[in-house]
């Protein structure tokens, strides 16, 4: 166990004895409590000593976790508490508290969609009310980006449980190139979000490669639990450090990605890299800059680079240059034609 969480448990405690009034606590009776309780929650003896309680109750009476218990001994041997009604649990939420725990409550709301989550799901709606009780109307200072309209989410714990107890999946999925669906045994390995779209990563023979789902492309999920699972190592930091997202193009090598960025989209660039293999070349005299990284291309490599629009341009390799170069002169093209529906 923790040594933050045996202290919390012996804060508890003494907390709890100093509430009996009908009874005097010596020093040694509060060791003995902390004692007790460690060994209820551990299963094992772990005596509290003398110096730990004097330090404890120190603690306690400090601003240090907010508690300011009003802890003072009479007859020089026994400990109570000034005010009969204290208690640290009933101390007030302060604004920052306030502040803090609804953007806790708003973080951990996200995950809905998970069942490991179920078993708080009753706190967050007990700290939902404390807050509201304490202070209304209190606008939340993070928002985060999230579509509550994307499919496939509901998919997350029936995933999350089948990767966790190893079972294999057959997936009903269409994909956006597919006309018809398509069923198929899989062998999850893990879940991976990215640009707000969540996939999961794994194999549906050990003889195919490692492959990706998008969840808002399933259908249906249901069970095998007669066929064995495929127990291999995946090392998801390793597979995915040469890309951006999640299409690894295997059988391809990762290569020097050479670009140049204008003056406005440089400092962008700079403080949030594109991946973490990049690097500064030059800083040029107009403010643009020319970057190194180190990459397998992929689809959502190439739908950053043209997010930039004239912003960026690629200098090598020179086949993604033309790459980008063709892709633009059609994007032009379009404009041109005068298409307008």
């Amino acid at each position: 166990m923790a040594q933050n969480k045996n202290a919390l448990i012996r804060y508890k405690t003494i907390d709890k004895c100093l509430q009996n009034n009908y009874r005097q606590w010596t020093l040694e009776d509060l060791m003995n409590a902390c004692s007790e309780a460690l060994y209820e929650y551990e299963g094992k003896e772990n005596p509290v000593s003398k110096r730990t309680i004097q330090l404890d109750i120190q603690m306690m009476r400090s601003e240090k976790l907010g508690y300011n218990a009003p802890i003072e001994v009479y007859d020089k041997k026994y400990y109570h508490y000034a005010d009969e009604d204290f208690s640290i649990t009933d101390i007030p939420l302060t604004e920052t508290d306030i502040n803090v725990l609804s953007e806790t409550v708003s973080m951990l709301k996200q995950f809905k969609d998970f069942s490991l989550f179920n078993d708080v799901s009753d706190i967050l709606q007990r700290l939902e009310d404390k807050i509201y009780a304490e202070k209304s109307h209190t606008q939340p200072v993070i928002h985060l980006d999230k579509n509550e309209s994307l499919k496939g989410l509901h998919f997350l714990d029936e995933i999350y449980q089948a990767i966790v107890k190893k079972i294999v999946l057959v997936i009903t999925y269409k994909s956006f190139k597919s006309r018809e669906e398509n069923q198929f045994h899989f062998h999850p390995f893990i879940l991976k979000e990215f640009n707000n779209r969540w996939f999961v990563v794994g194999r549906k023979k050990v003889s195919q490669p490692i492959a990706n789902l998008a969840l808002d492309r399933i259908i249906k999920i249901d069970y095998d639990f007669q066929m064995p699972f495929l127990e291999q190592s995946f090392d998801a930091e390793n597979y995915y450090k040469n890309v951006i997202g999640v299409t690894v193009n295997s059988g391809l090598q990762p290569k020097p990605i050479q670009l140049w960025i204008d003056r406005i989209n440089a400092p962008y660039v700079l403080t949030k890299p594109l991946h973490r293999s990049q690097r500064l070349l030059k800083e040029n005299e107009d403010g643009s800059i020319i970057i190194n990284l180190f990459l397998v291309e992929n689809y959502e490599m190439e739908r950053i680079l043209l997010g930039f629009g004239d912003g960026i341009e690629v200098l090598k390799p020179e086949r993604l240059r033309l790459r980008m170069k063709s892709v633009l002169e059609k994007s032009l093209k379009r404009y041109d034609e005068n298409n307008v529906l």
